[in-house]
């Protein structure tokens, strides 16, 4: 524990006392029934569910993956998550809206109201225990296991210890969201997500600063051109651990034009899911909920990464003979070797604040699974509201005993994550029109659940033997199981019964959507407009890409590109208040 002085620890301590007592401060707005404790009684404003989603999504180690990326392949590196821009918007504009009008609880809660029949019911019991708890756990343990890996590094203590100190900081998270709810987690959120980024963009300037470094402009000069690249190439997809991120066509294929909407992934659901939707739900009206989406899409894919990119170039000419498989250590050692007293203390705790952000949502999240969907749904239908907020708090304190057993698990965590996320691929397209299409039903949705499964199972075992390399690298693995999966569930579609009419006609009255709904759509019926949100989808998806490289650009001191890319997103920004105003997705009387 040497790297922190008393004023460090001073700084540690307050905010630590800062976020219990906000958890003790909301416990009465958490006690209006499972609508106030698990959506914040539906009244967060757009800035508050926004920086929330923000926030979840900084886990302790992204900025560590992101170092390790730029290390790998430099700024083009990003692209293994830039891609999602795509998706992101989608959600915001075409599925923002319905959520917050479906007036449920959870994300599961939607499968009877838009499913009839068995099939519905077990569907819902299904996915509450397995997403609810078991890759909840997955995810939690994935996350303290990257804590536990900062904690060593950062006071070179063994990790039996750093273990332990993990535990205790997910037991004090525990605490506070089980007492305060979605609204004092989300309220707690906003704190911590601005003192994890006051604490990256203060250690930003500080390596920048530096004589090694020389700035910017010592960066530039100092590292070769492609580490500066912002674009992959195309088309010469290669082996190599070290160099501009490179795509075969085919990787290319199923970045840019699957993966967004075709694979399912904690966080960038296709149509909105999990925890973003529960922000989405959470909104104080439907505006607020597209409001909410499109600052996380902004904050998230623009203005986060580069105080994290401008540390990883840092840190390559910092530690220069730091490993290739050590790489993301070097965010660690320059903010545990460069930061003063007091600064020091701040970013400790900005990794601790990602980290208690992403904890206090899973365990809310899965808890409100595990509460309305499974206890309520199936075990205690007719309980008071007290009763059900007791019980979420009860289940919350049990899904962190269960996580705590998956962190001692590291290795197999591993494994489980990269199974969970192959064997989402193709469920992505039912999930999107099952608001879009009225012929979705139940049986198309856990066909398509499980087809992945048996996809990854074949591809992993029999076939690989039979396979050239090549076809993995080409992603082609992931290309078959999309196709795969989504020839089964067309398949099942239409040769099951369609959901009960009754069931479609309601589905239809309360959320309204557009789309493939006319034998349910009334004569005179009002609905979004298909290519308003077209327009405001596309122009979203170059807005965020124009402000993420202008920016880019300015910081990098590339004039012409820098004014190519302010153009575009000028052009961008008109377009889409355009777009969001002729589909009345803000006021037409405020804009």
């Amino acid at each position: 524990m040497t790297h922190l002085s008393t004023l460090d620890w001073w700084v540690v301590g307050f905010f630590m006392l800062l976020f219990v007592f906000l958890g003790l401060y909301f416990r009465g707005k958490a006690e209006g029934g499972l609508a106030g404790f698990f959506l914040g009684g539906r009244k967060l404003p757009w800035y508050i569910a926004g920086v929330s989603m923000v926030a979840t999504t900084f886990a302790a180690d992204t900025p560590l993956w992101v170092t390790e990326k730029i290390a790998q392949h430099g700024i083009s590196g990003n692209w293994l998550w830039w891609n999602m821009a795509i998706g992101g918007m989608l959600t915001t504009f075409f599925f923002a809206r319905l959520w917050r009008r479906a007036e449920i609880i959870t994300e599961l809660e939607l499968l009877e109201l838009r499913y009839s029949g068995p099939v519905a019911v077990f569907l819902r019991g299904l996915r509450s225990v397995y997403l609810g708890l078991f890759m909840n756990v997955v995810i939690i343990g994935w996350v303290n296991a990257a804590l536990i890996s900062i904690l060593e590094v950062f006071f070179e203590i063994p990790a039996q210890e750093a273990f332990w100190f993990c535990m205790a900081a997910m037991a004090l998270v525990a605490v506070y969201s089980s007492i305060a709810g979605l609204l004092g987690i989300a309220i707690t959120d906003f704190v911590q997500f601005i003192i994890a980024m006051t604490g990256s963009i203060i250690l930003a300037i500080i390596v920048l600063s530096l004589p090694e470094v020389g700035g910017l402009s010592g960066i530039k000069n100092q590292l070769p051109a492609w580490r500066l690249d912002f674009f992959p190439q195309i088309g010469s997809g290669s082996d190599l651990a070290v160099g501009t991120f490179s795509l075969s066509a085919g990787a290319f294929f199923s970045y840019i034009v699957l993966q967004w909407w075709a694979s399912w992934y904690p966080g960038n659901e296709p149509g909105g899911g999990g925890y973003i939707s529960q922000r989405m739900m959470s909104a104080k009206n439907e505006e607020h909920a597209v409001y909410s989406s499109l600052f996380f899409q902004i904050a998230h894919y623009c203005l986060r990464p580069w105080p994290w990119i401008i540390v990883g170039l840092a840190a390559l000419i910092l530690y220069p003979d730091l490993p290739l498989e050590e790489s993301r250590k070097g965010f660690v050692f320059a903010m545990r070797d460069f930061l003063p007293s007091g600064l020091k203390g701040l970013l400790f705790v900005g990794f601790l604040s990602a980290y208690m952000s992403t904890i206090s949502t899973q365990l809310n999240w899965g808890s409100s699974y595990l509460t309305n969907d499974l206890y309520r749904r199936f075990f205690k239908p007719e309980a008071t509201d007290q009763h059900y907020v007791l019980a979420g708090r009860i289940i919350t304190l049990l899904i962190m005993l269960v996580a705590m057993y998956s962190t001692a698990q590291i290795g197999m965590i591993d494994e489980a994550a990269s199974f969970l996320i192959a064997s989402g691929a193709g469920l992505g397209m039912v999930l999107i029109l099952r608001w879009y299409w009225w012929r979705i039903n139940a049986w198309s949705e856990l066909s398509a659940t499980l087809a992945p499964l048996l996809a990854w199972a074949l591809l992993k075992f029999p076939l690989k033997a039979y396979l050239p390399e090549s076809f993995y690298h080409q992603n082609g693995d992931f290309i078959a199981t999309v196709i795969f999966t989504t020839v089964v569930w067309l398949i099942v579609t239409f040769i099951s019964k369609p959901t009960d009419a009754k069931v479609l006609e309601n589905f239809y009255a309360r959320i309204r959507p557009s789309g493939f709904w006319k034998p349910f759509r009334k004569e005179g019926q009002k609905h979004q407009a298909s290519g308003a949100l077209f327009g405001a989808w596309l122009s979203g998806v170059v807005l965020v890409y124009s402000a993420l490289f202008a920016l880019g650009s300015l910081l990098f001191d590339e004039s012409s590109e820098s004014i190519a890319w302010l153009v575009a997103l000028f052009i961008s920004l008109i377009s889409l208040r355009y777009f969001m105003k002729k589909g009345a997705l803000i006021d037409k009387k405020a804009a």
